[in-house]
């Protein structure tokens, strides 16, 4: 057997194990589907052993294709690394692509300038940002479209790791002179309201979901009139009066200061999520990521 080990040939087969399907690992390698199967033959020949099993609805690894993905994840990120690190100049600047994904609470809000503010100081990073709701960035993350996720309350994800950034209060939004403005209501008011939903996979839905159950109730029990995607269409709908909403506090932080929203607690609910960095289990960060990760949490207290 042949020792040469071509870093291309393992990343075609690692993008293969992770997506399940030679033509979504040639997407995402952004090179034609032959030429990665070409890889992958190549690889199986070069070990002598079959790597894939390709009888299947999807593609999945032989138990030899199991080792040697756990192997040829870590070569593959000591490859990123030292890459990453040749791209520095001798005076240690940080430069390369910073890829993340938030979900819409922290994404419309906290993120977005701390991006800003953080690529002022290294001018060499280019960033990247896309907003998406929770589970999508986590699943992003897990295949390692993203190198960092920031994201709310989640269902945890075996591939993916978290660690927390900071705490978030979740509010229920109402018109500005609503009946039920600055105050304190019981579930019973809140079933009288028409409610307005994110749709599922958002954090701050979850968070209500988990909130309701420990009541002893849930949210098909409340008034749900419409469900209307993420943060910013559910907001919209409330400015306009169609109804309240539970939202992030900073997500209509201007809204209040304008006076046009104001706020309403519920007895028995304390909505508070936690907002995480989310990293890929096992991935070796880049010097931006690692940077950026330092700059938030010295910006933003926990």
């Amino acid at each position: 057997m042949n020792a040469y080990m071509d870093t291309r040939q393992l990343a075609a087969f690692c993008a293969v194990v992770e997506r399940k399907s030679f033509s979504q690992a040639a997407e995402r390698l952004g090179v034609t589907q032959p030429a990665v199967s070409l890889q992958i033959r190549s690889l199986e020949q070069r070990l002598g052993r079959q790597l894939l099993d390709r009888s299947g609805r999807r593609v999945e690894p032989t138990e030899a294709g199991l080792r040697l993905y756990a192997s040829a994840q870590r070569l593959l990120q000591l490859e990123e690394q030292l890459l990453e690190e040749l791209e520095s100049d001798d005076e240690g600047a940080i430069g390369g692509a910073l890829e993340l994904g938030a979900s819409t609470g922290p994404g419309g809000s906290v993120v977005p300038v701390l991006l800003c503010d953080f690529q002022e100081r290294h001018p060499d990073v280019r960033v990247r940002l896309s907003v998406s709701d929770t589970q999508t960035v986590v699943a992003q993350v897990a295949d390692r479209e993203l190198e960092l996720g920031i994201v709310g309350a989640g269902r945890r994800h075996r591939g993916v790791t978290f660690e927390p950034f900071f705490r978030d209060e979740v509010v229920l939004a109402v018109p500005a002179g609503h009946a039920l403005a600055g105050k304190t209501v019981t579930l019973e008011q809140l079933r009288a309201e028409p409610l307005i939903v994110m749709q599922e996979g958002a954090g701050v839905r979850q968070v209500i979901e988990d909130e309701l159950r420990k009541a002893g109730t849930r949210l098909r029990d409340l008034d749900v009139r419409l469900e209307l995607g993420l943060q910013e269409s559910v907001r919209a709908a409330v400015l306009a009066g169609h109804g309240v909403t539970f939202i992030s506090r900073l997500a209509i932080e201007s809204d209040l200061a304008a006076g046009l929203l104001a706020t309403a607690r519920v007895r028995g609910l304390d909505p508070v999520r936690e907002i995480f960095f989310a990293r890929a289990s096992g991935r070796s960060e880049t010097r931006a990521a690692r940077a950026f990760v330092a700059f938030a949490q010295e910006r933003v207290p926990a």
